[in-house]
């Protein structure tokens, strides 16, 4: 085996130990059972092209987790999968919220902070679309 096949080998064999090590660290627990509602927004900036506005926006759904009954926040951006038919890349920034029940999610939507965050960015977007779900 050559110095290169050698540095392949090993450079492989590294990457399948790390994605190995991932893969054990995934939580078993079933989200729909920890938390069975889940909040899901989706946000299209009116400067699709401002990475600064799409960072306020980021740090304004940030302060969400702050109140008491979001038990789990996922912030996100577009991905860059593979383009299909079916996946919709329009949007620039998405919050996903998991709640323990409905209470829970209407105590969020009256909320001082959820309020503020309205107050503060609603100028970054142009439209919302939010998806609420109660797991199954």
């Amino acid at each position: 085996m050559s110095t290169t096949d050698r540095r392949k080998f090993l450079g492989t064999a590294a990457a399948i130990a790390v994605g190995s090590t991932a893969a054990a660290a995934i939580p078993t627990n079933n989200m729909a059972k920890k938390y069975p509602i889940a909040h899901h927004v989706f946000f299209w900036l009116k400067n699709p092209d401002s990475k600064e506005d799409r960072d306020k926006l980021i740090a304004g759904v940030k302060t969400l987790a702050k109140i008491e009954t979001v038990k789990e926040i996922q912030v996100g951006i577009v991905a860059n999968t593979e383009k299909r038919d079916v996946v919709d890349t329009s949007w620039g920034v998405s919050e996903l919220l998991f709640f323990n029940d409905l209470e829970g999610q209407a105590v969020y939507q009256d909320h001082p902070i959820h309020q503020e965050f309205i107050k503060n960015c609603s100028h970054l977007w142009d439209k919302v679309v939010v998806y609420d779900i109660a797991t199954v």
